[in-house]
């Protein structure tokens, strides 16, 4: 009979919710969340965050549907998904909110536990009180959250000291130095647990085995960050003082359960150089290769426990017998050991590993992407042309490297792979054992190439070679087409260039030579980054390194973050820290970013304020630290002009007003107001003094190389705006040729400043220009990426003159945020016509949902305007007025009550303002 009460509950309890959903049901909205993120990541593997960030995108099932947003939101956390399923939520229940924010909801449950999984889902209310379906379940899991849960060490192998190798030749370091050495654990389980989670991290790279199974699909991980403290940083071309805010170590997180067993299990680990004891021009090390691993079991009877990196692990010499960044990597077969990593392996022989030094830097979770196989090309040609010789070519230029498949040499034959690259790359070579179809492809280090030579095997097929594309997983996240191919071409190209050069949660200025991480070249990019990429999690990490790399008593950011000592810079690249939060925020509408980093925007900006010289502009003199001559590298303005470079200290002014200006603007997003009069009283006098300094009354101008952009970019006072105009018109027709003249910030500036000043006419006649300089120029030398200089000159892979191409997305497709409204919550449409190019598309994922615009221009002179505008949002749509005064939606005359007609720099516009939906406007 006791039986009776709990029978009769659950009863009671299924009824309800059976009424629930059928109340519920009646008058459901059309509209349904979807794609949930937690910490900007889908089902994050492992955050650290007590209060991650909960975004989702609202879509819309009807196709006709208009006017859609949320009134409210209702967010569920469970312990498990069968209890999220059945309405159990033992985590939390926000209940409904009343609030329109569907991205970077902070949760507010109970407090997280450590290696925890939670399962969440949410549901929305429309605007019109109808509530949605709920969304699928998403999760997240944490990591190892305190320190008291950290119960591993680190370790390395045994034959190597605890410093870096010295930067010397290789033929002279000790061969066992240079390899990337085994480690392995056997242990036991009680039984097949029902949970199993993998915690690791490394200084350098690292891949991790189960029971012989390799464990994920990273490459080149963990992310590339300062891990600890660098006695010898010193010690190089650029010095500054060993002062940096903070340290840094990620650790992944993966999946093991189905990979172990009851009874005896291995771990097995290979450990790469990486970073962390890289020897180059470019780098300084930070010590020898370590790592550390923790794998917490849970099993069935509610018991745990954890295997740890200790000294009870093995260490072996494998097969790869030298690995670096920029060395490259060699494989001898013959020193395989299979099943290494497995249970019933014979370890006789084996070392015991070393415990090493903690590094200094704060263990984080690893949120930001890794490295991964992205994509994969077959070549396109393959031609023998000596004996054992190979020429191969790809469709692209890439980075990442060619994976050997099936190919048969004899015992001892060596196979080398010679990429054709014009900067600097380290060697692969493959030293088969004879055992039959061999199969190889490097782990450690990347290359860059479209063509490589190959020796040392007679026989090759196609099949034989893959080209395999390695960068740092940021989905592609947008689509732009115009009907003009070379336009299209220069924009591929620029793509192709930019995920080459992404390794390590960075962007570097180029994937071979330098490998560095230069606060300048990301900065320039960033907003061309942002309208292509689902890069939010991406900059989350590297803009961190920034704030990590800050001096914290002077407050100046160094050319490079995380700090390498060959990063050669300026003001400009200082200037990340106060440009690239402020996009990131403009882009996204994560008001955190500019929490976390205004401090470090402030701070940037006072340390500018040293270098004010007695008229008010700024002129940059840094030395080396301990120096008292300037050093150049510290001190650069503009860069790689194509025929010569704006005066230094008009462009380190510039830069002074761009972040006093960036400063104001997030101290009064945050609602700081005492900070933004201080930083906006700041940006007038800087501009003011550039003013004075920089403009000649005799010839209207600024000077040449871009630096009337900068004025205009800036504010030219009213009275000067023609005559400044005219004087750049000038500058670029008739004494350029139709050509720029810019270096890498200027050129950042130049089509989208000429299309503000009404000369978009002009920015598509340089943008499109087939000789020097030029963006086709390159491609008509059979160019397939971005270079460094418009002559040709040094390194063929170099995104950062993609900073101009924001044009592209801005003016020719018209999509702009609204700095007031981030996030694309509000944004305009307005494009700029330009008869040679009939039509332009672009199509871009945002924090809202997916924003959309297509200009077709007809050939009755009619023009059609496509609009996508996402749940919640509005745009301000501007469609050019044609020669008659018609305006239709969807084949419906507008009403003149709708719209304003409103006069731009290239005729009237019908201005409308339009809500979630899709719209169809041709002006006749």
């Amino acid at each position: 009979m006791k039986t009776y009460p709990m029978l009769v509950k659950k009863v009671i309890v299924a009824v309800l919710v059976a009424l629930g959903a059928t109340v519920a049901a009646h008058g459901k909205s059309v509209m349904r969340p979807g794609d949930l993120r937690c910490e900007h990541v889908e089902n994050p593997a492992v955050i650290d965050a007590m209060h991650p960030l909960l975004s989702w995108i609202n879509t819309v099932k009807k196709p006709t549907a208009r006017g859609y947003s949320q009134s409210a939101y209702q967010i569920v956390v469970a312990s498990s998904k069968e209890k999220l399923l059945k309405c159990r939520y033992d985590v939390w229940d926000s209940k409904k909110v009343y609030s329109d924010r569907s991205a970077g909801v902070e949760y507010e449950g109970i407090a997280l536990r450590s290696d925890t999984e939670y399962w969440w889902r949410v549901r929305i209310w429309d605007h019109k009180g109808k509530v949605s379906e709920w969304s699928e379940p998403a999760r997240w899991t944490t990591g190892l959250l305190y320190s008291s849960d950290r119960k591993a060490k680190w370790i390395g192998a045994p034959w190597v000291g605890e410093e870096a190798r010295k930067f010397i030749p290789a033929s002279e370091r000790a061969p066992e130095s240079d390899g990337a050495p085994y480690f392995r654990k056997s242990f036991t389980l009680k039984s097949k647990p029902v949970w199993a989670r993998a915690y690791l991290t490394a200084g350098g790279y690292v891949e991790l085995y189960a029971n012989g199974a390799r464990v994920g699909d990273d490459c080149l991980s963990p992310n590339f960050t300062a891990y600890t403290n660098r006695p010898h940083i010193g010690e190089a071309n650029i010095v500054l003082p060993n002062m940096f805010t903070d340290y840094r170590v990620m650790y992944m997180a993966y999946d093991v359960t189905s990979m172990l067993s009851e009874g005896t299990n291995a771990l097995g680990v290979i450990l790469g150089h990486g970073f962390y004891d890289s020897m180059s021009y470019w780098v300084c090390p930070f010590g020898s290769p370590r790592f550390m691993c923790q794998v917490e079991v849970k099993y069935a009877d509610g018991t745990s426990e954890s295997i740890v990196t200790d000294d009870s692990w093995l260490a072996s010499p494998s097969p790869i017998v030298m690995n670096g960044v920029y060395d490259g990597e060699i494989y001898d077969a013959n020193r395989e050991q299979s099943g290494w990593a497995r249970a019933d392996f014979a370890s006789e022989g084996w070392a015991r590993a070393a415990i090493r030094e903690t590094p200094l830097g704060t263990l984080t979770a690893h949120t930001a992407p890794t490295d991964k196989v992205v994509e994969r090309f077959a070549p396109t040609s393959l031609s023998k042309v000596g004996p054992k010789e190979w020429d191969v070519e790809f469709p692209v230029e890439i980075s990442g490297w060619i994976r050997l498949n099936d190919i048969a040499g004899a015992k001892g034959d060596t196979l080398n792979v010679s990429y054709v690259c014009e900067s600097p790359l380290g060697v692969h070579k493959y030293v088969f054992n004879g055992s039959g179809r061999e199969s190889y492809a490097p782990r450690f280090t990347w290359y860059v190439f479209r063509k490589a030579r190959i020796s040392g095997v007679e026989n090759l097929t196609p099949d034989n070679l893959v080209a395999e594309a390695v960068n740092t997983a940021v989905g592609v996240s947008a689509r732009f087409e115009t009907s003009s191919p070379l336009v299209n071409a220069i924009h591929n190209a620029w793509v192709r260039t930019q995920l080459d050069n992404m390794h390590g949660g960075v962007a570097s200025d180029c994937p071979h030579r330098e490998r560095s991480p230069y606060t300048g070249d990301g900065q320039v990019a960033m907003n061309t980054v942002l309208h292509n990429f689902d890069a939010s999690a991406f900059y989350e990490k590297w803009i961190r390194d920034m704030r990590d790399a800050q001096n914290p008593e002077s407050g100046y950011l160094p050319n490079g973050a995380p700090w390498q000592p060959g990063c050669g810079g300026g003001v400009a690249w200082g200037a990340a820290m106060n440009i690239m939060p402020w996009n990131y925020y403009v882009h996204y509408g994560d008001r955190r970013m500019l929490v976390l980093s205004f401090n470090a925007m402030k701070a940037q900006v006072d340390y500018m304020t040293r270098w004010i010289t007695p008229e008010g502009t700024m002129l940059h003199r840094r030395t080396n630290h301990g120096s008292h001559e300037p050093n150049y590298w510290l001190n650069l303005g503009e860069w790689v002009g194509a025929t010569g470079l704006p005066a230094d200290e008009l462009v380190h002014t510039y830069y002074m007003w761009k972040c006093a200006d960036n400063t104001a603007k997030a101290a009064a997003a945050l609602g700081q107001s005492v900070d933004k009069a201080h930083y906006e009283s700041l940006a007038r006098s800087v501009k003011s003094a550039f003013h004075k300094k920089f403009y000649d009354p005799a010839t209207h101008s600024y000077g040449d190389f871009g630096s009337n952009l900068f004025a205009l970019d800036m504010g030219v006072p009213a009275e000067n705006v023609e005559s400044v105009r005219e004087a750049l018109r000038s500058e670029l027709v008739d004494r350029n040729n139709s050509h720029l003249n810019t270096g890498i910030f200027g050129t950042q500036l130049l089509f989208e400043t000429l299309a503000a000043n009404g000369m978009n006419y002009l920015a598509y006649t340089i943008f499109t220009q087939p000789d020097f300089p030029g963006f086709a120029n390159w491609l008509a030398q059979g160019a397939t990426v971005f270079w460094e200089n418009w002559n040709g000159n040094d390194s063929h892979n170099h995104p950062m003159f993609g900073g101009g191409l924001t044009w592209l997305y801005r003016d020719l497709a018209g999509v702009r945020a609204d700095e007031l409204s981030p996030g694309y919550k509000r944004f305009t449409v307005r494009p700029i016509l330009d008869p040679r190019l009939p039509r332009v598309m672009y199509s871009t994922m945002t924090a809202q949902g997916k924003v959309e615009v297509a200009i077709d221009r007809q050939a009755d002179d009619a023009l059609s305007l496509t609009v996508e505008v996402p749940c919640g949002s509005e745009a301000v749509v501007y469609v050019p007025k044609m020669a008659a005064s018609l305006l239709t939606e969807s084949g419906r005359k507008v009403k003149a009550d709708k719209y304003e007609v409103e006069s731009t720099l290239y005729g009237d516009c019908y201005k409308l303002t339009v809500p979630q939906g899709r719209y169809l406007f041709v002006s006749r």
